[in-house]
């Protein structure tokens, strides 16, 4: 999908357009080869720029052509997938290409919560053609919903162990080692994102403002408290999944107890009435009370082995 934006110069008024226009910002959306083509014919640039930000395993970094001043900043943003069961959180690329002092272009596999709050105009002095902010913009947004995303995972962790606290499900043990997995895809993007900002930071990429290098700044602070955040979560996650992992095993071993005594305790009947069912001569089987006397036997024997086996922890 392929979206033209741009901000009038003069009324500062946002509008989607349909032409190539010096300072407008090109959406590319899990685009196809025609839309690939005349972006890069349109705005003069090598489709590489574009392809390599659809890449879905592609890394945050910054490759820059020295030769015509085009710069691709990608950076990982974060997602949330469905399944038939869970939310999966995880992330994907995001390419960013300053071409020249003319246009603008975001590229992304799918569409995107961040992009979005621009196209919807919900970021304030946000204009297209001031590329710079354009994306220390999106840099801050991107890691504030990295912080939101964490504080949900969080709360999905706490809701999680609620549940295994009353009944141990399978689902709900799935459900944490989903959330552990994201939080893994979370601290590697984060800290490559931080990298690529620090870069950038240094002034050597693009042309910094002093106005907007203070957005920067705040987008490497909420980057690292995103780590932060994502390591302690992380780290408190793989212990309570450790723990969890250790309750369930230790009852399965506590209900493969119990059932192995009850078995010896009800061998000890068993046993008795197997041996006075042999056709040979056995004590009481003339008695007229033969059948009370073997009845109060295995009782007796019962109990006794019930006792005992009480005594050594075994029926609990």
């Amino acid at each position: 999908m392929l979206k033209i934006y741009n901000t009038d110069l003069e009324t500062n008024q946002f509008e989607e357009i349909k032409e190539f226009k010096k300072g407008s910002w090109i959406n590319l959306t899990n685009p196809s080869e025609t839309e690939i083509k005349k972006v890069c014919e349109g705005v003069n640039i090598e489709e590489d720029f574009i392809r390599d930000a659809l890449d879905y395993e592609e890394k945050a970094r910054i490759d820059q052509e020295d030769d015509d001043n085009t710069v691709l900043f990608v950076v990982d943003v974060p997602i949330i997938e469905k399944n038939e069961e869970n939310d999966i959180y995880t992330t994907m690329p995001l390419g960013m290409i300053v071409v020249r002092d003319d246009f603008f272009i975001t590229v992304s596999l799918k569409k995107n919560k961040i992009i979005e709050e621009f196209e919807k105009r919900k970021i304030k002095n946000f204009q297209t053609y001031k590329k710079t902010r354009f994306i220390f913009q999106i840099l801050y947004l991107n890691s504030s919903y990295y912080l939101n995303y964490l504080k949900r995972i969080n709360k999905e962790t706490e809701i999680a162990e609620y549940i295994l606290k009353n009944s141990m499900k399978n689902k709900e043990l799935l459900k944490l080692l989903s959330l552990e997995k994201g939080l893994v895809y979370f601290t590697t993007s984060l800290k490559s994102n931080e990298l690529v900002m620090e870069k950038t930071l240094r002034g050597k990429i693009i042309k910094l403002y002093e106005d907007d290098e203070e957005i920067l700044e705040d987008a490497i602070t909420e980057n690292r408290q995103a780590i932060e955040m994502a390591q302690i979560y992380r780290d408190i996650l793989n212990g309570t999944t450790d723990a969890y992992a250790s309750i369930i095993s230790n009852n399965l071993n506590g209900v493969m107890k119990f059932l192995t005594s009850i078995t010896i305790v009800l061998a000890v009947p068993t046993m008795i009435s197997s041996f006075w069912g042999m056709n040979v001569s056995l004590p009481f089987q003339d008695s007229p009370i033969g059948f009370i006397i073997m009845i109060c036997i295995s009782v007796t024997l019962t109990l006794l082995v019930t006792w005992w086996l009480k005594k050594k922890d075994m029926l609990n």
